[in-house]
């Protein structure tokens, strides 16, 4: 089953299934600033467009492409910086 899921005064949108091993959603960010918490570990693998990423205990920005990915931890924080549309795949647990 789908489920459309709408972040951020609609900038960021994805459609939530399972994977057949793990959740997951695909998405598109639009450009802004945004704060994401975490319950689960996540995977995230850029689409199209780049993600600029600061983990929680970072000090420093690091740049995310198509094709590249990173990890979160569970109950965790990290801020994006997009400055064009991007798409991603996110994989929960």
């Amino acid at each position: 089953m789908l489920k459309v899921n709408e972040y951020f005064d609609g900038n960021i949108k994805s459609i939530a299934f399972k994977t057949e091993t793990l959740p997951a959603t695909v998405g598109v960010m639009l450009p802004g600033d945004y704060v994401f918490n975490t319950a689960d570990k996540e995977d995230m693998t850029i689409v199209s467009g780049a993600l600029t990423i600061k983990l929680a205990g970072e000090n420093e920005f690091t740049t995310y492409r198509a094709g590249e990915s990173f990890e979160v931890e569970a109950n965790s924080t990290f801020d994006v910086k997009v400055e064009t549309e991007t798409a991603y795949l996110c994989l929960y647990g």
